[in-house]
C-alpha cells in the first residue's frame, strides 16, 4: 500500500547522472500533476528527453539594429551560416544557432519533426512563423557548450503596425520559458522603447531571475554622453518592467572594431552565464485552481451559468486559495489570460484536488531537487560540468597574454614586467614620504593614517591596504611600504578590487625572498 513511499527514499546516488535524475523526477512526479490537472492546455507544454538533454540556450531580445546578430559574431569569433548583419531589421527570422560538426542550415519545418531537438512544440504556431524559424549549425568550441536565439529585430515607428504573420509574443513566451538566461539588448543611440518591443518585454515578465539588460555599442559617445544615456535607459525601463527594484545595466560593445572612446573601456562588464533551475508552485497553484472550479460545478443542470460565474468571479477564488495554502499572490498566473484560457474548456472534464499527487511534489522540491543538486560538485570534478570555452569567452581565461580578461588592470598592472610597477609614480610617493617625518626610514601607522584618511576610503578598506603594505609586519612603513600603500590606494579609486593576499608582482623587491 505504501510502495510509493520506499521509492521516494531512494538514494539519489541511484541517478547516473543529474540530468537523468531530473527526468526520472519530472516523469514520476511532476509529469502525473500536469496530466491530471491539463497543466499542458494552459501553460507549458510536456517536457521530453530532448528539452533535457539540450545544451544551456541565451536568447538575444532588442529593437533592430541593436546588435544582437554582431554580439553572437563577437562570441563566436566568427560568422555562421545565415548571418545577416546590417543598419535595417536584417534579421527577419528566429534563428538557433547550435553546435555541430557539419556546418549548415536546417529550415523551420525540418527542425520541428526532429525528435533530437527541443523545438517540437513550436509547430503549433503555423507555417508562417515556420518559415521565419531556422537552425544555422556551428562547428565552434563556443556552441559545445551553449546555444544562442537570435530574434527579428522589434520593429519602431510605422513599421511596428505591419503584420508579421503569426503570434510574436507568443513565440517569445514559448522560448522565455526554457532559455537559461534572456539578454536585452539597448542601442546608446537609441532608446525610444517602442509599442512592439514593449509588449515583447512584457511577454517576458515572470522570468525577470533571467533577464539581463545590455546597454551596447557604449563605444559610440563620450564619457559624459553615455553617463546621460544610462540615466535615460533607466528611466524609460523604470516605466515598462514596472519594478520597485533599480534594474542592473551591463555596458559593453560587443563587436571586433577599435573603439571609437576608449575612455569607457573601464566602464565596460563582461557578462555572467548563470543557468538557473524553475521551481513547480506554479503547477501546485494550478492544480488549486482547476480543483477549485470542479467543486463548485453542479452535478446536472446549469453548468454553463456556473461556468460563466466561474470564470468572472475567478479573482475571489485566487483570494480564497491564497488565504487557505499560504500562497503569495505573486505565483498565481495572470488572471486575465487565465479567465480567456478557461472560456475553452470543459469544467466538467476537471478533477476535484488529489493531495497525494501534491505531496509527492512537495517532497520532490524539498527533499529530491536537493539531494540531486548536492551532486552538482561531484559532476563538475568528473568534468560533465565544463565553463564555456572558445571564441571571446578563451579571453575570460586567459592568463598568459597580455590581453586576457583584466589583465593589466587594477591589481594585476605590472604583471610580468621587469621594472616594479609602484616606481612610475614613486617621485609622489618619496616626497609625500619624507613630509611625514620619517624616522629612522620609516613612519609609524598614526602618520600614516593622516595621509591614507584623505582617500576618504572606508576605513574597512584602509585596513586590508595597511596590512597588505606592512609587507614585514613591524606596524610600520618604510619608503617602499609606503609606496606601495598609495598604490592600492589608486588602485581601489580607479574602481578594482583589493586582493586578500599581496600578488607576488607588487611585492617590494627588497622584501623579496630569492
Amino acid at each position: 500500500m505504501f510502495s510509493w513511499l520506499s521509492k521516494e527514499s531512494k538514494s539519489p546516488e541511484l541517478f547516473d547522472s543529474i540530468v537523468e535524475g531530473l527526468k526520472t523526477l519530472y516523469r514520476t512526479k511532476l509529469l502525473p500533476l500536469e496530466t491530471a490537472y491539463q497543466f499542458q492546455d494552459f501553460h507549458s507544454p510536456q517536457l521530453d528527453d530532448s528539452d533535457f538533454d539540450a545544451k544551456p540556450m541565451i536568447l538575444l531580445v532588442g529593437q533592430y539594429s541593436t546588435g544582437k546578430t554582431t554580439f553572437i559574431k563577437y562570441l563566436l569569433e566568427r560568422d555562421f551560416p545565415g548571418i545577416r548583419i546590417g543598419p535595417e531589421p536584417t534579421t527577419d527570422r528566429f534563428i538557433a544557432v547550435m553546435h555541430d560538426e557539419k556546418e549548415g542550415v536546417i529550415p523551420g519545418n525540418a527542425l520541428v519533426v526532429d525528435p533530437k531537438k527541443q523545438f517540437r512544440p513550436l509547430s503549433k504556431f503555423g507555417n508562417s512563423f515556420l518559415n521565419r524559424f531556422q537552425c544555422s549549425l556551428v562547428n565552434s568550441e563556443v556552441l559545445k557548450n551553449l546555444s544562442i536565439v537570435d530574434t527579428p529585430g522589434i520593429l519602431s515607428g510605422e513599421k511596428q503596425r505591419v503584420d508579421r504573420g503569426y503570434d510574436f509574443t507568443g513565440v517569445l513566451e514559448w522560448f522565455a520559458e526554457r532559455v537559461d538566461r534572456i539578454i536585452l539588448l539597448f542601442d546608446a543611440h537609441k532608446l525610444d522603447i517602442s509599442d512592439e518591443f514593449r509588449r515583447a518585454i512584457e511577454a517576458l515578465r515572470g522570468h525577470d531571475d533571467k533577464i539581463r539588460i545590455v546597454l551596447n555599442k557604449a563605444d559610440g559617445v563620450d564619457h559624459q554622453q553615455l553617463m546621460r544615456v544610462y540615466g535615460a535607459l533607466m528611466w524609460s525601463l523604470g516605466k515598462v518592467l514596472q519594478t520597485p527594484e533599480v534594474a542592473r545595466v551591463y555596458i559593453g560593445s560587443f563587436w571586433d572594431e577599435a573603439l571609437r572612446h576608449d575612455t569607457n573601456r573601464r566602464l565596460m562588464n563582461h557578462l555572467v552565464l548563470v543557468i538557473d533551475i524553475d521551481c513547480c508552485i506554479l503547477l501546485q497553484v494550478h492544480a488549486y485552481i482547476i480543483s477549485a472550479l470542479k467543486a463548485q460545478m453542479p452535478s446536472v443542470f446549469g453548468k454553463d451559468g456556473k461556468k460563466k460565474e466561474l470564470i468572472k468571479s475567478l479573482g475571489t477564488i485566487y483570494e480564497q486559495i491564497q488565504r487557505e495554502h499560504q500562497i503569495s499572490p505573486g505565483d498565481f498566473p495572470d488572471i486575465k489570460k487565465m479567465q480567456e484560457q478557461l472560456q475553452h474548456h470543459d469544467f466538467t472534464k476537471f478533477q476535484l484536488l488529489r493531495p497525494r499527487l501534491l505531496e509527492v511534489v512537495d517532497k520532490m522540491m524539498s527533499e529530491d531537487i536537493s539531494n540531486l543538486m548536492a551532486q552538482i560538485p561531484h559532476e563538475e570534478e568528473s568534468t560533465v560540468c565544463k565553463p564555456v570555452q572558445g571564441g571571446a569567452f578563451d579571453e575570460m581565461q586567459d592568463s598568459i597574454s597580455p590581453f586576457g580578461y583584466k589583465r593589466g588592470e587594477g591589481i594585476d598592472a605590472g604583471h610580468g614586467e621587469p621594472d616594479w610597477v609602484v616606481d612610475r609614480n614613486r617621485d609622489k610617493y618619496d616626497t609625500l614620504f619624507e613630509s611625514l617625518g620619517p624616522v629612522n626610514g620609516k613612519v609609524s601607522g598614526a602618520a600614516v593614517k593622516q595621509e591614507m584618511v584623505k582617500s576618504k576610503l572606508q576605513n574597512s578598506v584602509l585596513s586590508k591596504i595597511w596590512k597588505l603594505s606592512d609587507v614585514d609586519k613591524d606596524g610600520f612603513l618604510d619608503s617602499d611600504e609606503f609606496a606601495l600603500a598609495m598604490h592600492l590606494i589608486e588602485v581601489k579609486l580607479g574602481g578594482h578590487d583589493i586582493p586578500t593576499d599581496l600578488p607576488d608582482h607588487l611585492v617590494p623587491p627588497s622584501k623579496r625572498q630569492n
